[in-house]
């Protein structure tokens, strides 16, 4: 799915100053009070931009953005070039590090290419720190579902820690969006 990054970018605007708070993933990472987040699926910044905006004020969360869609990131970029930005498929991400957070948010899911989201967990995951968590937002009834999620991060030595509803963490009873938080699991393998 191609996206046009300027346009992208002015919903969330639109949205933001009618009053709408736009930044729940943001929030939601912060309470884990990471030192490091990848920002998997990037888009055009927004929750990335914003995580590191209320980290400096804590004295500095590392941010990294990944996105497939060169439109994404260059609007990324020209709206925090002090981030470190990269255009790359997330099924087959290697960046040779961890972090405390790794956040996809914003159905990433469902843009990745049918079938391959195994492969997008398993790359994922390889960023999770030790003691670190990826989380996942995504709209469900649209052809990826949580028991398919569950066991994608299962495969890739994730265990599913707490599901909510929204990002600001109501209580998952069967809705039509999930928030999920996977942490490492001990493997003998």
């Amino acid at each position: 799915m191609q996206w046009e990054g300027e346009e992208y970018q002015r919903r969330f605007d639109e949205l933001a100053a009618s009053g709408v708070d736009v930044h729940g993933e943001a929030a939601f990472v912060m309470d884990l009070a990471p030192n490091s987040v990848l920002d998997a699926g990037c888009g055009t910044g927004r929750v990335g931009i914003e995580i590191a905006r209320r980290g400096r004020e804590l004295g500095g969360i590392e941010v990294v953005g990944v996105d497939v869609d060169p439109s994404m990131i260059a609007m990324a970029r020209a709206r925090a070039p002090e981030i470190e930005w990269r255009d790359s498929d997330l099924t087959t991400l290697d960046l040779g590090r961890t972090f405390d957070v790794v956040l996809l948010a914003g159905n990433v899911p469902l843009f990745a290419a049918p079938g391959t989201q195994r492969a997008l967990f398993r790359c994922c995951a390889r960023h999770v720190a030790t003691d670190g968590a990826l989380i996942c937002g995504f709209e469900l009834g649209r052809g990826y579902e949580l028991d398919a999620l569950d066991k994608d991060c299962s495969d890739a030595g994730l265990a599913i820690d707490v599901r909510y509803a929204t990002w600001d963490r109501a209580r998952y009873q069967n809705e039509n969006y999930a928030v999920s938080v996977y942490r490492r699991t001990l493997r003998s393998d």
